[in-house]
């Protein structure tokens, strides 16, 4: 029943827009050039499972979360718990992450923006400073380094010409949003600059958020041969985090936050993040031939970071130095990439006793530091018959060192993980311009991050282990109909050992395990209908639905004597699909509709719980006025959660005393103007 009303919401909406609209984000882009694995070849051409997203994609959205843009990826989710507080996940790699990015490597215009400690702060990132994000599903160490959930690689956008660009946005529950960039091209030089200022009150109570984000970009040639490219950003973030609650709560006032127990509730714990960071890079790119080319950066980021809870209060800095640096050669078959990354990670910590909001007696002060390393080889061959074979591995280590300094006397402790062997074979077979079919093999690991070998519970874990995992893909991809129809089809089946998973004790605080075995085998496809008639009244009209499917079970898993081996899979729905409808009139109007289904969720190992399933309806509609030739003016509104849906986005996992619950925004609404001025 609930896909039948999917369908009938798609076609019988026509005349609206989602915030979770993505453009052109469903189709399938035959003529991009991917940068994944170092191919830099059309994706047609490309023998591995990628969702890609552009700058015109992202601008589609309100601008506020790129969440909506990423969630019609089929096997790629992500979830806000409240405003500010993202959980990214790829093929359920969100088992163990009760909050941030984990599982996942995140590369900013080349370089690691996932630290040494294994963490992601994707929340830092204003949504205009990316002009283009790859996701890589499953594991990526042959190239990458740990991780077996994926890896993202995304890029700033790049200018075209000298220009001056602002956008101003407002809608519910105090939405604001203030954003002044501009550029400058030159022969030589192209720089970008942008600075945003987003807040909001948020639904739920202590869930207010404040972002102020300042990123730079510049690329200058060096010679005739060489290219200097700096990236910096710095963000200020606060959030406040509400809590779970359980289904007495969630069903009574699902907008309250976490009430006193035992302990201080939410809100009176002032429970929030504030996070202030710096990220720098700076990458040397030389061509020394037609067949020879070399790129190397080296890059570093610091951390203030501010974490009052209901539990204690904690405060940390962290500092991030690192390296990565990669040698091509190119050939008239194929090609042979090497190369290698280096990172060294510093954070001292220190917890006190929370009070109301401000730092009270000392509970801890730790230190932790690791070491990351990893060097690659990859060769890729373009063979007779229209073959292309990768083949590719990397060697990986990696060094934790914990000290306690309090209470007294200071213990130490270090943890050397086994060098990890990374391999990757993947062939495809491309039938013509419109078909091509490949099948991959990788084998990837997962080390644990610092904030699971010392979780909340503020003890450190040397037993730990590294999750190792095996996946087979087969997969399609083409067009027909001329083009105007286009699918991607992917089939995985990802079998992992040491399943790390997360645990809460009753006062909601963290802790990790090694679950043994899981099974995690899916579908997921895209497809889409896109028909373009530039002359006429309807300039575009185009349809698209993404779908994925995930059959994920634990193989062997139990805990305190309780066998939970054939149980679903923790926090992953067996079935999400989403469709949508793009509609543009004589280039100006332009409308979208999409409409998302998830299907209910386990909440924890037992099976006993589950989050309810939800359809989410938006829409979105926008007016460009051009303004002397070279301008550009944009009115647009949007909707979210048209039918007013009650959901949890961002479930608490085996949450202690049943408090899994998040409720997301209800219906709420946005509007906005932006301002582009150019000179080509």
């Amino acid at each position: 029943m609930r896909c039948f009303i999917v369908f009938n919401l798609i076609f019988g909406s026509l005349t609206g827009s989602a915030q979770q609209t993505p453009g052109d984000t469903s189709r399938v882009l035959q003529e991009v050039l991917v940068e994944a694995y170092a191919t830099d070849r059309q994706l047609s051409e490309v023998p591995t499972a990628i969702g890609y997203i552009e700058a015109a994609d992202i601008q589609r959205f309100s601008s506020t979360s790129i969440l909506p843009a990423v969630n019609v990826i089929p096997g790629v989710r992500m979830e806000e718990r409240s405003p500010g507080s993202y959980r990214f996940s790829i093929r359920g790699s969100s088992l163990r992450s009760p909050f941030g990015v984990r599982n996942v490597k995140v590369y900013w215009n080349g370089l690691p923006l996932t630290d040494g400690g294994g963490n992601t702060y994707l929340n830092l990132l204003d949504l205009n400073a990316i002009g283009t994000m790859e996701v890589i599903k499953g594991p990526g160490g042959s190239l990458y380094g740990a991780g077996t959930g994926g890896v993202i690689l995304m890029k700033s956008p790049e200018d075209e010409g000298n220009n001056i660009q602002a956008t101003a946005i407002a809608g519910s529950y105090g939405l604001q949003r203030y954003v002044l960039g501009g550029g400058i091209r030159t022969k030589n030089l192209v720089t970008h600059v942008q600075f945003a200022h987003q807040q909001s009150d948020g639904y739920r109570e202590q869930t207010a958020m404040k972002r102020n984000a300042f990123n730079a970009d510049t690329k200058l040639a060096a010679g005739k041969k060489g290219t200097v490219s700096a990236t910096v950003f710095f963000s200020n973030l606060f959030y406040e985090t509400p809590g779970g609650l359980n289904q007495i709560q969630y069903d009574a006032d699902p907008k309250q936050a976490r009430p006193p127990s035992l302990s201080l509730g939410a809100v009176e714990a002032k429970a929030a993040v504030t996070n202030e960071t710096i990220f720098g890079g700076l990458t040397y790119a030389h061509r020394w031939s037609e067949q020879w080319a070399t790129s190397a950066g080296v890059y570093g980021a610091f951390s203030a970071f501010a974490n009052p809870t209901i539990r204690n209060y904690e405060d940390r800095e962290e500092t991030n130095l690192g390296i990565r640096s990669t040698t091509k050669y190119s050939f008239q078959a194929g090609k042979i990439t090497v190369g290698g990354e280096f990172q060294n990670f510093k954070s001292p910590i220190a917890v006190f006793d929370n009070n109301l909001g401000n730092p009270g007696a000392v509970q801890v002060k730790d230190e932790l530091t690791s070491k990351v390393g990893l060097v690659f080889a990859q060769a890729d061959f373009y063979l007779p018959s229209e073959f292309f074979i990768t083949t590719g591995a990397s060697i990986n280590f990696l060094q934790y060192h914990f000290t306690r300094l309090e209470p007294a006397p200071p213990v130490s402790q270090t943890r050397n993980f086994d060098a990890v062997f990374s391999p990757r074979v993947a062939v495809l077979k491309k039938f013509s311009d419109k078909i091509s079919l490949y099948t991959s093999y990788s084998n990837g690991f997962s080390p644990p991050t610092l904030a699971e070998v010392r979780p909340s519970t503020n003890t450190f874990s040397n037993t730990l282990n590294s999750e190792t995992g095996k996946n087979i893909e087969l997969g399609a991809r083409g067009g027909l109909l001329e083009g105007k129809m286009n699918y991607d089809l992917t089939f995985y089946d990802f079998r992992l050992k040491n399943t790390i998973v997360v645990q809460r004790n009753a006062e909601g605080a963290d802790y990790f395990l090694n679950a043994g075995k899981t099974s995690q085998r899916g579908l997921e496809a895209l497809l889409s209908f896109d028909l373009e008639s530039p002359a006429k009244f309807v300039s575009k009209f185009k349809t698209w639905f993404s779908y994925a499917y995930q059959h994920y079970r634990f193989k062997e898993y139990s805990v305190l004597d309780v066998n939970y081996s054939g149980n679903k899979l923790t926090g992953v729905a067996p079935t999400i699909f989403a469709g949508g409808v793009d509609l543009d009139v004589r280039k100006r109007i332009t409308t979208n509709v999409i409409v998302n289904y998830v299907d209910h969720i386990p909440v924890n190992d037992a099976n006993s719980i589950f989050a309810g399933d939800y359809i989410l309806l938006g829409a979105k509609v926008s007016y460009k006025s051009a303004v002397g030739g070279k301008h550009g003016l944009e009115f647009f509104a949007g909707i979210d959660n048209a039918l007013d849906e009650t959901y949890s986005l961002g479930n608490d996992l085996n949450a202690f005393g049943g408090r899994y619950y998040n409720a997301a925004m209800p219906r709420n609404y946005y509007g906005g103007i932006s301002l582009h001025l150019s000179q080509k």
